[in-house]
């Protein structure tokens, strides 16, 4: 039976729904960090709201770190507010030019190897198979922030000898070679760091580090790339967004500025 929408509910649907607008505003980069939001009477105006149902819905945008500000200041995008959301496929060097920091990598190895168990598995290859495995360490202005450790299927792995590993986003440099990533599944845990990956991410051993562990499939559902990247937890945090009555959330890996 179908039922009237009560004024509290109406106002929390109302308030979701601005913050929802300002939030993809804000991840798009239509709000740059550290530009300022509409006013509480401009956004009243805006979506034909109270100025309460305003405030509900900065609030929101404020406990998510999305936005600082308040007590009569105007708020102001946060400069860490754009988040490397997991429910897309974009790769570290585009993320970051969206910040508006400047990417960059240096390249640790380059091999073609037989696959291990764990790689064949997750790429539905039989063990000992040859694939391509790339390291790397990625960098933001200049500081390291990421350990990248890639393994291809040998077919795409192949392409990687005449890209520019150090120069730009591996995956922009194999799309423009005709290799179409679609979707992924992916997975984070906190992990221990080890001597070498302490050294190269200029950290104590033993430091909590965020493992993203990702295979990557082409349109048919055929797996292309099997990885692990280890992000500086002292630099990024998981961010996750929920919203009553949808079946989706919204998680993001944020640079801590």
């Amino acid at each position: 039976m179908n039922r009237e929408m009560t004024a509290d509910e109406e106002s929390g649907s109302r308030h979701a729904a601005i913050a929802a607008a300002l939030r993809e505003q804000i991840e798009s980069g239509a709000l740059a960090p550290g530009s300022a939001v509409a006013s509480e009477s401009e956004l009243s105006l805006r979506f034909s709201v109270s100025r309460g149902t305003v405030r509900q819905a900065l609030a929101s945008l404020r406990s998510a770190g999305l936005i600082t500000g308040g007590r009569g200041r105007r708020p102001v995008v946060s400069r860490s507010a754009l988040a490397q959301s997991f429910d897309q496929m974009i790769s570290f060097s585009a993320w970051a030019q969206s910040l508006g920091r400047r990417p960059s990598a240096r390249t640790l190895e380059l091999a073609r190897r037989p696959a291990p168990l764990e790689h064949a598995d997750a790429l539905g290859i039989a063990p000992g198979t040859a694939v391509f495995q790339y390291k790397r360490l990625r960098l933001l202005d200049g500081e390291p922030a990421m350990i990248e450790v890639s393994t291809f299927i040998e077919a795409v792995g192949l392409l990687l000898v005449d890209c520019d590993l150090d120069g730009g986003s591996v995956y922009a440099q194999l799309g423009a070679c005709g290799v179409v990533f679609s979707e992924a599944n992916q997975s984070i845990a906190a992990v221990a760091a080890n001597a070498e990956q302490a050294e190269l991410l200029e950290v104590p051993r033993r430091s909590p580090l965020l493992e993203v562990t990702r295979i990557v499939f082409d349109p048919q559902g055929s797996a292309l790339e099997y990885s692990h990247d280890s992000y500086r937890s002292d630099a990024f945090m998981i961010t996750i967004h929920n919203q009553v009555a949808l079946s989706r959330s919204g998680v993001g890996l944020t640079l801590v500025s």
